[in-house]
This record gives C-alpha cells, sequence and structure tokens, in this order.
C-alpha cells in the first residue's frame, strides 16, 4: 500500500549476485502479503530466513464467541480491561468476523525477549495511551499517542513501550489493509483530495543488521494457533531491501478533515480500506457552516453495515456519558443516531474536539465472551426519553 522505498544496501538489479565482503552470497526473500500478483518487498539476509531448528505443537488462541447473532445497540468500556502482562497475552478480543478481529489490549510490558508474526492477518495497532518502538525486520518506527501503526501480515517484529500504562485498539485484517481507492491516481500516488499524503507516512528507519547465530524464538499465529518457531538466525539480519510492502505509523493528528455547508456522511472521514471493512478518524474539526446547518449526525439505517466507534478522546455532542476507550456497536438492521436532546443542543456550535476510530464491517460481527464481561448493559434502551 505504501509508496516505494528503499533502506540499508541492495544490489543495482535484482534477483543477482549480491555478495558478502568474504566473497559468500547474500540471501535474497520476496516478501509479499498477495503472492506474486500485488505490492512487495526484497529483503537481502545474511542468512537464508528459513532455517528453522525447532517447530513446538501449537495451542489455540481463537476468540471465543458468546452470541453470534443478535440486533441490538451494544456498549463496551475499554477501559475496564484489566491492565497488565506481556503485549501478546493482554490482547482481548471484543468484536470477531470472518473479515477481521476487533481486539483491546492494555500491556504492561513489550515482547521481550520473542519476535511475533501474525501469518494470518494484517494488523492495524492504535495508540491510545503510552509510547515505544516497533522493532522490525524493516528497521525501527517509533511511535507516541495517536499513531496507527499498520503492520503487514507475516511481518517479523517485537514491540517495546516505554511505561506500563498503554492502551491499545487493534484490528486484525485477513485481507490486505489499504488507502482508500478514491483518494490514489491510477498510478497509486495520493490525489490532492487525500486527507493525507505520502508525507504524512512514517516508514521504518534506523535499519539495524543482527548477524548472530543461535536460538531465536518466533511465536507465530496460523489460522487461529500460536505455534513457536525457533530459528537458527537471528531474524532482523536484513543489509537492506527495498519495495512497496512494509510497516508505517500514521497520526491520527494528521488526518485532515473535509468539511462542509452541511453535515457530510461517515465515509467523508475514511482512512483505511480492507476487504469487507473500512476504518474511519473522526478527529477536531470545523462544524458545518449553513446558516440552518445541525451539526449532529442525522438518524440512519446502516442496514449494510455493523459501525463500531471507538472512542478516544474530548466530547462527542452526539453521545451521552462517553467514557475513553468506550466502543459502540450499532449493528445492521436497525437505525440509530444522536441521543435525545442532542440535535438542539449542537445548533450553534461551531467545532468539536472530538477524537475516534470508527470500523463499519460489511459482514455482522460476533460478541466474545470477554467482551461481555466489559458490557454496559444500560445503553441499549438509552435512545428512550
Amino acid at each position: 500500500m505504501p509508496y516505494y522505498y528503499k533502506l540499508g544496501t541492495i544490489p543495482q538489479k535484482r534477483h543477482t549476485q549480491f555478495r558478502k565482503p568474504d566473497g559468500s552470497l547474500y540471501a535474497e526473500q520476496l516478501f509479499s502479503t498477495e503472492g506474486f500478483s500485488n505490492d512487495y518487498s526484497l529483503l537481502y539476509h545474511c542468512h537464508p530466513p528459513t532455517r528453522i531448528i525447532e517447530a513446538e505443537s501449537g495451542y489455540s488462541v481463537l476468540p471465543e464467541v458468546a452470541e453470534e447473532k443478535m440486533l441490538k445497540h451494544r456498549c463496551f468500556e475499554g477501559f475496564h480491561i484489566k491492565p497488565g502482562g506481556e503485549f501478546l497475552s493482554s490482547r482481548i478480543p471484543v468484536l470477531v468476523n470472518s473479515d477481521c478481529h476487533i481486539v483491546l489490549a492494555a500491556p504492561a510490558s513489550g515482547t521481550g525477549d520473542y519476535f511475533y508474526k501474525n501469518a494470518d492477518a494484517d494488523e492495524m495497532i492504535f495508540i491510545h495511551e503510552g509510547s515505544g518502538t516497533l522493532h522490525t525486520i524493516y528497521g525501527d518506527i517509533s511511535f507516541v499517542y495517536g499513531d496507527y501503526l499498520v503492520i503487514p501480515r507475516g511481518t517479523i517484529y517485537q514491540i517495546n513501550f516505554n511505561s506500563e500504562s498503554n492502551r491499545l485498539f487493534i484490528v486484525e485484517s485477513f485481507s490486505p489493509i489499504r488507502f482508500p481507492k478514491r483518494y490514489q491516481s491510477k498510478y497509486g500516488q495520493l490525489l490532492e483530495n487525500s486527507p493525507y499524503t505520502e508525507r504524512d507516512m512514517r516508514p521504518p528507519s534506523g535499519l539495524k543488521t543482527y548477524d548472530e547465530e543461535g536460538d531465536f524464538l518466533i511465536r507465530t499465529k496460523k489460522k487461529g494457533m500460536m505455534y513457536h518457531l525457533h530459528y537458527g538466525t537471528h531474524p532482523f539480519d536484513v543489509v537492506g531491501w527495498d519495495g512497496c510492502c512494509y510497516p508505517f505509523a500514521f497520526s491520527i493528528h494528521d488526518f485532515e478533515p473535509i468539511t462542509g455547508r452541511v453535515h457530510l456522511p461517515p465515509p467523508t472521514h475514511q482512512t483505511f480500506e480492507a476487504n469487507n471493512f473500512v476504518v474511519c478518524s473522526f478527529v477536531p474539526r470545523m462544524y458545518d457552516y449553513h446558516p440552518l446547518a445541525i451539526p449532529a449526525p442525522y438518524n440512519h439505517s446502516n442496514i449494510d453495515s455493523d459501525e463500531v466507534l471507538y472512542y478516544v478522546d474530548g466530547d462527542f455532542m452526539s453521545r451521552k456519558n462517553v467514557t475513553r476507550g468506550m466502543i459502540t456497536l450499532h449493528p445492521a438492521g436497525i437505525p440509530h443516531g444522536p441521543h435525545p436532546g442532542a440535535v438542539e443542543k449542537s445548533i450553534g456550535k461551531k467545532e468539536t474536539g472530538e477524537l475516534a476510530v470508527m470500523v463499519d464491517t460489511f459482514h455482522p460481527l460476533m460478541v466474545t465472551k470477554q467482551a461481555l464481561e466489559i458490557e454496559n448493559n444500560d445503553y441499549t434502551m438509552s435512545w428512550a426519553e
């Protein structure tokens, strides 16, 4: 999805001899999430990236579904999940379907000595609280509050946090996460009407090459199972790479909102897309400026999609009793809109400081058992006057 980028040392021409100072060959690897028919990168390793020395039996990490079918508005208090634990064990799936898993996490520490690879899904990690560094086979990416980290499936990485207080909103996508097509030219450049540009994307930097042999544990998720694979060489032994498939960071604070004289629909806020779902960013912006404008969103029937809103910060004029980290689910099939009194209250308002991430899925979401533990049951009837 990102533009062409290169880092480190690479040969002048692909698939040709590229030798180390001692005369031996570097090992070339093609990395792509869609075979040989779409974006890819070429990485050059000190050792072949295939040296597995031990493969442990896997164990299930599949979400436990509590409700497969339902038709009512739901609300989950995201900050009620217990903080602590390391990066993987802290991840709590909340809403899932065959296209994506929506996950919360409040880790006290990162990956530690192990490496992680999600072989099933691209990952979009939104940093609600905390800061740190994403270490990858491509180099490092520093992150802070408000950053989206987009990690292509199969990427080997470690994540370290600067403190024990961290809150993450994660979407695992079983198809590639991309920029919306309408933002791109036919050649892939982000257009003038896009709410962001290539300048806003932060690719890996500071490539460090670890030419080491030993026992390196890569926890790998595949088909809902977690496998512990031990490699005989350090996975970050890359001396250089180039291409268009790599992890990157994008700050929600760099999303430039599109506004109008009257209320614009949610696709105006779209940030990413994947197969059967989209991600939108609601950021501080000027309200509609028609003299008779109603800033509050109109009631609407999302008959073809489930709408998930993750509240980050700020004042949400269309909702009552919003808390940081709250997740609302408005399923397809029933209309939703502003809470009672919100429409009149919004008239005359000039701007909003709200910050939120929205995920709209075109197939129904299922509620997990862990989600029931943090559910706010009063939300369902909160439109009753």
